[in-house]
């Protein structure tokens, strides 16, 4: 059942009130691990900047990655857009590689498996393949959810999704009803159970151990867990992460735990001691230039739809639709030729153009055949993409598994800068040089993510006469 944000957070002890950045800085460059994230969808470094992002992980790569100095880097394993096994078999392949990068290079490493930040995706499937990866168990699985920037936090075990002045707990949110990764439970201790039958007792350190006991208080906590347990991390706000972040240090900090991570977002800027920075918009893009900008949108959840019908009744803007029950037959290829013409007309005449699949969701028997369903409407989508001669002013890819494809198939990246977020939680890459449209302006845009006029803003920042307003 729903509560509201006064009655939940109204009745919490006050946060940790000592300052513990600097305790966290100080351990991330005693420690000097280089920190991998293993993400299992673009929208994961929606909290990061500055930081490069790969999409290979062969030994080599990683190795490059290495020799630059990149203390924080990510790898794109896009798996939540395949099976349990691929994305398993993917996670110990890319933790082998690095392993042997990292033996060569003589340095030390961690782990951090991005994970949805309302509970979808493949776990523990991925942390059990890189304990296989790394050839030990670790002394704890640490899962921590909490995206705050999204409206996600985790309170008395309960993983909650804000809906304006409401928090829902996740299990009673379409996001659970995902028809690959559904789930019931909102108490991540029973969450746990649903996904990790075999799991002893799940362990937590709440939000009172948090903020009445500070980082010490997470240190002997997570000191007496048992090899192999569960650990869930309560966090409200960034504060509450902060301290609790200090004390996984702090405990990881003689070498005598081993920690694996599965995090959402939030997480991974905390854990490498990277500060936040402004939002981007046009100017610091440098959007200089004229023409219209492309809107993809593949996701179909309502949060997007609501913003797609935002943005249409923001300004004009040329509408093309490709149809998701075409293209998964024979005709595929005709409704593909017609977008692309449909596209280039409208962006050689300076139009912004939105490009969206059909609004109702075709369905298959299996979640794995729903996945395939999903893989064959980005396909048309990339296709499309990559066939069209004028090149748009930014892209906006809506959605995990249409902004993976469109950069990776349609426009051949496969090494891109994290420059930083559009809005909260809306991640902009830098194109590099061997794509078909190097130095582009790429934003990453959540289906899960901002309010119903988030789209809207951003576009308007983005335009033509934004710029020639500064």
């Amino acid at each position: 059942m729903k509560i509201h944000r006064d009655e939940l957070l109204g009745c919490l002890p006050p946060e940790w009130p000592g300052d513990v950045w600097p305790a966290i800085q100080k351990s991330v460059a005693q420690a000097a691990k280089t920190v991998v994230v293993f993400d299992d969808d673009p929208t994961g470094c929606q909290t990061v900047h500055g930081v490069p992002l790969i999409m290979d992980w062969t030994v080599e790569a990683f190795a490059a990655e290495i020799e630059r100095g990149c203390s924080l880097f990510y790898i794109l394993t896009n798996t939540r857009s395949m099976s349990r096994d691929e994305a398993a078999s993917i996670n110990r392949i890319a933790t082998e590689n690095l392993a042997a990068a990292a033996r060569a290079a003589g340095i030390d490493f961690c782990i951090i498996s991005r994970g949805d930040s309302t509970l979808r995706g493949h776990f523990p499937a991925e942390t059990d393949a890189i304990a296989e990866g790394l050839g030990y168990v670790p002394d704890a699985v640490l899962l921590i959810p909490n995206f705050a920037d999204g409206g996600r936090i985790t309170c008395g075990d309960i993983h909650y999704v804000a809906e304006g002045e409401w928090f829902v707990p996740a299990g009673e949110t379409e996001f659970a009803r995902d028809p690959s990764f559904g789930f019931q439970s909102s108490n991540l201790r029973d969450w746990v159970a649903e996904h990790c039958p075999e799991a002893q007792t799940v362990h937590s350190i709440s939000i009172e151990d948090i903020r009445c006991g500070g980082p010490m208080r997470v240190v002997d906590l997570l000191r007496d867990l048992p090899l192999g347990a569960i650990c869930i991390i309560n966090a409200v706000t960034r504060k509450d992460l902060e301290a609790a972040t200090a004390g996984i240090l702090a405990a990881e900090q003689d070498g005598s735990r081993r920690f694996f991570y599965r995090t959402a977002a939030s997480f991974v800027p905390t854990r490498a001691a990277l500060s936040p920075q402004p939002l981007l918009n046009a100017a610091t893009l440098g959007l200089d230039g004229s023409g219209g900008g492309l809107i993809i949108a593949g996701s179909h959840v309502a949060k997007t739809t609501g913003q797609l019908q935002a943005l249409r009744a923001s300004r004009p803007i040329m509408e093309v639709i490709l149809d998701a029950a075409i293209v998964q037959g024979n005709e595929a290829d005709a409704e593909i030729r017609r977008i692309i013409a449909a596209i280039d007309n409208a962006l050689s005449e300076g139009q912004d153009v939105l490009v969206q699949t059909s609004r109702s969701l075709v369905m298959g028997e299996t979640p794995t055949e729903n996945l395939a369903i999903a893989r064959r409407v980005s396909d048309a989508l990339s296709t499309a993409v990559r066939g069209l001669v004028c090149r748009p002013r930014y892209i906006i890819a809506k959605g995990g598994i249409t902004s993976h494809d469109i950069a990776t198939k349609a426009l051949g990246a496969k090494r891109v800068e994290v420059l930083g977020q559009a809005a909260p939680g809306v991640p902009v890459w830098r194109l590099g040089p061997e794509t078909t449209m190097p130095g582009s302006a790429y934003i990453v845009f959540p289906g899960n993510v901002g309010d119903e006029g988030t789209l809207a803003r951003i576009v308007e920042e983005l335009g033509v006469s934004n710029t020639l307003a500064r």
